[in-house]
């Protein structure tokens, strides 16, 4: 049987919003021929601002109740797609959907990937008394959704566990990193990132990502109250107002520079001494990996992903959700060792690379076509 050479992806997030999921498919499909002789097109939520290229099938689209910035596109099949060797749908909603379909329709095989938790996010859009109701019918939903591909990759064992434990879905997995770009993320000169926002010299602290409320950054600044380290909670989201309101009554320097654009990340994460990482209900936590291979050491909570993502004593510590004390105390230790950690973080930086983890997709895929 020859290897696996053309993949047609079904997402629905993609360029230009920003977002895990776009990063991971943009890069897959950037970086796919060098792993393999083919393609991997895409099919997505036309939105306005981007202009698809070769290669990339924009389906008509509608907004997305209670997630205006997103759109849902319409579970059509695109005009001039061929038949791939396989299918991989990366979202399970409407694109996914006409993505399984379309697989079943050409009789090839269809792999899914399991990126997002999609209950954690129910408190807030429903009323306390409906949670629970709804999070049962998320995990319904998911589990269905799942049970109808021929393979699943998760980036993380936690993920996998939650599809397999918590979703109880009857799937099989593989534990597949997404990867990241380790030839832009890389060490580099942080001086003229710390001048441009005049950044003191003492101990730095930071973040850069959504600034959600399910991702728990108030715990970050109340982890710097009353220390003299610099906090920089870079990226943008509904939570700002509140953490900037909350910065304002801490004792401690916290800065709030806004969307970084992809050209400056490589330069703050390599500014920073430690990166901070409070968010407990990530499926990879890219961001910690970014930093990791920048050689920047991870403070995180020791739940969801992250428990897989930041390596205890090597590119980093955990701490234990809610425990202030032990969030400062894992600081204090990642500060302290903080060049032993970077040369460890550099050491990982072929194994976090995205071109690692297509060599094992690649394997994946092979093995649905024997």
């Amino acid at each position: 049987m020859a290897p696996t050479e053309s993949v047609a992806a079904f997402t629905d997030l993609y360029l230009p919003t920003v977002n895990g999921v776009t990063y991971t498919v943009a890069l897959w499909r950037e970086r796919w021929p060098r792993c393999r002789d083919g393609a991997m097109d895409v099919v997505f939520p036309e939105e306005d601002g981007y202009d698809p290229g070769d290669g990339e099938y924009a389906l008509p689209s509608v907004g997305a109740p209670l997630y205006p910035q997103y759109r849902l596109g319409l579970p059509t099949m695109p005009d001039g797609l061929e038949t791939p060797d396989v299918v991989h749908v990366h979202t399970p909603f409407t694109v996914g959907a006409a993505g399984v379909r379309f697989a079943r329709k050409r009789d090839v095989p269809v792999v899914a990937s399991y990126h997002t938790l999609l209950e954690d996010r129910v408190h807030q859009h429903v009323p306390a008394s409906l949670v629970g109701s709804f999070k049962r019918t998320c995990r319904a939903y998911e589990r269905g959704f799942f049970e109808r591909v021929d393979h699943v990759t998760a980036p993380t064992s936690f993920a996998r566990r939650h599809l397999l434990e918590h979703v109880e879905a009857d799937v099989d997995v593989t534990v597949l990193s997404n990867g990241i770009d380790t030839e832009f993320f890389r060490p580099v000169d942080s001086e003229p990132f710390r001048n441009r926002y005049d950044l003191p010299d003492g101990p730095l602290l930071g973040y850069t990502g959504r600034h959600g409320f399910e991702k728990n950054l108030e715990e970050a600044i109340d982890a710097v109250d009353g220390t003299d380290y610099t906090l920089v909670l870079a990226g943008d989201g509904p939570a700002r107002p509140d953490l900037e309101t909350h910065a304002e009554a801490a004792e401690a320097d916290v800065r709030f520079p806004g969307f970084l654009g992809r050209a400056k990340l490589p330069e703050f994460y390599s500014a920073l001494d430690a990166f901070v990482f409070p968010s407990p209900v990530e499926t990879q936590g890219l961001v910690a990996l970014e930093a990791t291979a920048c050689g920047t050491p991870v403070v995180a909570v020791d739940a969801g992903a992250l428990v897989d993502s930041v390596i205890e004593g090597e590119t980093g510590y955990r701490y234990d959700p809610g425990d202030l004390e032990e969030f400062r105390w894992a600081i204090r230790r990642t500060l302290a060792e903080r060049d032993r950690l970077s040369d460890l973080c550099r050491r990982r930086r072929r194994m976090l690379s995205v071109d690692h983890s297509l060599e094992q997709l690649g394997r994946v895929y092979d093995d649905l076509e024997r």
